[in-house]
């Protein structure tokens, strides 16, 4: 039997740092039976393992979470993190039956469990939330064939600055710096595909300029865009 249908979804007002269209997916998923299935997680622990089962997607209702692969000799590569109003684990959709990453809360973070059956039962009956995930997973595509295009063209420099700018949300709020908690040099070089000390040398002059600073978390000055814009590294020494 249908579910009912949530009222004026387009019209709530949006939460969080959404990666996508503006939408009010806590409010959203309230109106689905056993949408409202919350898990919480403390700094560090895994919402699910590289291997496991891939029956159920999850929300990011609040907190940060860590996708990571490692390959068959141990090496771990990060390959997103994820703020409050995400999705993640959508692969059980199209037919994963193992999980292909794993993922980590980085911080206190509370999740909505939503089953494949459930999920998979909403697409088909409701129009509008499929509409809206589908859009949503395509904002998310777009920001993954950047950092594709990133990794193939930038130098390591540029996606160094780049990836302190996306974690900061640079440009989504009106104030000029933000902060970047719990983000290690480490997580940054396997995110970026270089050396720790590589990343420490750019941390450092990034710092030196004073387009950061650092004590524990780390503050982003709206100056290191311009790190980005400079065709020649060698004009933000000048």
């Amino acid at each position: 039997m249908p579910t009912k249908k949530p009222q004026a979804v387009e019209n709530r007002k949006p939460k969080g740092k959404s990666h996508g269209p503006p939408v009010d997916w806590e409010a959203l998923l309230a109106h689905i039976p056993g949408g409202e299935m919350v898990v919480h997680h403390k700094a560090g622990s895994r919402i699910f393992r590289q291997g496991d089962p891939a029956d159920a997607l999850f929300y990011l209702r609040r907190g940060k979470v860590k996708l990571s692969v490692t390959s068959e000799d141990g090496k771990e590569a990060i390959i997103a993190i994820l703020d409050a109003d995400e999705f993640f684990g959508e692969g059980c959709l199209a037919g994963q039956p193992l999980r292909m990453a794993t993922a980590t809360a980085m911080e206190v973070s509370a999740l909505t469990r939503i089953p494949k059956p459930l999920m998979a039962r909403m697409l088909h009956v409701e129009q509008g939330v499929a509409q809206l995930f589908v859009t949503h997973l395509l904002y998310r595509n777009i920001r993954y064939e950047a950092d594709l295009v990133d990794q193939l063209f930038n130098s390591s420099e540029r996606r160094l600055a780049r990836i302190l700018l996306l974690l900061a949300h640079f440009g989504k709020e009106s104030k000029m710096e933000s902060v970047v908690p719990g983000i290690t040099q480490e997580a940054l070089a396997q995110m970026i595909g270089t050396t720790r000390s590589r990343v420490n040398y750019f941390m450092n002059k990034f710092k030196k300029l004073g387009f950061i600073s650092y004590n524990g978390d780390m503050t982003v000055n709206s100056g290191l865009l311009s790190v980005l814009l400079a065709h020649d590294m060698s004009e933000l020494t000048k």
